[in-house]
C-alpha cells in the first residue's frame, strides 16, 4: 500500500466487477481514509472461449494474471471467486481473507420455467462444468448437455434466444448480481453437489504485507473460511483442478463440521460419494481423509478416465 491507498487486481466481467467494488467499499466503509480503486486484468480464461475449459488444460485460468499483477506489485490485493483458485498458490502469496459465503446452491435458468425434472425430454442445457454434466446425467441421463461459455448476461441471451431450453450457473453470482428473478429452481445439493468453495470469495495478497493483510482482517469470516479448507484440501489431495468431476460441500453446527464428496463419471453413471463429520478445528485433515475414502472406492481411476478422454480431444 502507498499513499493511503490499495489497489485491487479483478477480472473485468460483470459478476467480477461487482465483487471487487463489493469488497472496496467494505474496505472503505471499514478504514475511512484510505482509497481503494481497481485494476483489470484480462486472464487466459477470459481469451479463450471457444474451447471447453477442461480441454484448455492447466490450473489458474482465471488467476494467473492476476496473481502476476500481485507479485510485480501492481496491485496490493486480489479478489476471486474462490472456486477459480487452484489449491498450490504461487510462492510469497496466501489467501489472506474469505469472505462469509453466498448461497453455494447451482440454480436452473430454463426458458419456460421449468426445473430439473419437468424439462423436456432431451432438452439442451447449457454448461461448460463437468461436475455439473456427471451429476446432472445420473439424475436425467437423456439430456443433451452442450459446452457453454462465457458472461452470465451472455449465456442468460442464450438462453431467452431458444438455443438452450436452459443453463445451469452458480446461484450465488445471479444472487449478488440483483438477477434472482431469473431463477427458476434452486437445485438442492443432494442432486447438484456444489464446486468446492463455490459461493466464496478468496482475498490474496503477499505474504510480506503486513499492512494490508492487517487491515483486511475483517473480511474473513471464519466459518466459511473452514468449510472452504475441507473442501480445498479434499480437491488437492484428489490432484484435481478445477475443471474436474469433483464436488465437495461442507456445513457447520456449533463445534462440527459435515462435509459431503464427490467424484463423478462423465456419463453420470458412476458416481462415487461419501461424507464424514468431524470437529471444527480439525476441517483440514478432515477434507484429506474423506479424499483418501472416495480414492479407495475407486475415485482415482475415474480422474483417470478423465483425464485421458479430456487430453485426447
Amino acid at each position: 500500500m502507498q499513499n493511503n491507498k490499495l489497489t485491487i487486481a479483478t477480472r473485468g466481467s460483470m459478476l467480477a466487477l461487482w465483487q471487487a467494488n463489493h469488497i472496496k467499499d467494505s474496505i472503505e466503509k471499514e478504514h475511512p481514509g484510505i482509497e481503494v480503486e481497481l485494476l483489470k486484468i484480462k486472464t487466459t480464461g477470459d481469451k479463450i472461449l471457444d474451447v471447453p475449459l477442461a480441454q484448455v488444460g492447466g490450473k489458474g485460468l482465471f488467476v494467473k494474471e492476476i496473481e502476476e499483477a500481485l507479485l510485480d506489485d501492481r496491485a496490493d490485493l486480489a479478489v476471486h471467486s474462490l472456486k477459480d483458485v487452484p489449491t498450490e498458490l504461487p510462492g510469497g502469496l496466501s489467501l489472506s481473507a474469505i469472505t462469509r459465503r453466498e448461497d453455494a446452491r447451482d440454480a436452473l435458468i430454463s426458458r419456460e420455467n421449468d426445473t430439473i425434472m419437468t424439462l423436456p425430454e432431451g432438452a439442451r442445457i447449457g454448461s461448460s462444468s463437468l461436475r455439473r454434466q456427471c451429476q446432472l446425467l445420473k439424475v436425467r441421463p437423456d439430456f443433451n448437455i452442450i459446452s457453454l461459455r462465457g458472461n452470465l448476461d451472455t449465456r442468460i441471451k442464450k438462453v431467452k434466444a431458444g438455443e438452450f431450453e436452459a443453463i445451469i450457473l452458480a446461484a450465488a453470482g445471479m444472487r449478488r448480481l440483483g438477477w434472482q428473478d431469473k431463477i427458476s429452481e434452486y437445485i438442492a445439493t443432494d442432486i447438484l453437489l456444489p464446486a468446492i468453495a463455490q459461493g466464496a470469495l478468496g482475498i490474496e495478497t503477499r505474504d510480506v504485507d503486513g499492512e494490508t493483510n492487517k487491515m483486511i482482517s475483517f473480511l474473513n469470516h471464519s466459518e466459511t473460511a473452514a468449510t472452504v479448507k475441507a473442501e480445498r484440501a479434499l480437491l488437492k489431495r484428489l490432484e484435481g483442478g478445477c475443471q474436474v468431476p469433483i464436488a465437495a460441500y461442507g456445513e457447520i453446527d456449533g463445534s462440527t463440521i459435515s462435509l459431503r464428496g464427490l467424484v463423478g463419471s462423465l456419463d453420470g453413471k458412476t458416481l462415487i460419494t461419501d461424507n464424514m463429520t468431524g470437529d471444527l478445528s480439525e476441517a483440514e485433515s478432515l477434507g484429506i481423509a474423506l479424499a483418501e475414502r472416495l480414492l479407495d472406492k475407486g475415485a482415482g481411476e475415474i480422474l483417470d478416465e478423465v483425464y485421458k478422454m479430456e487430453n485426447a480431444k
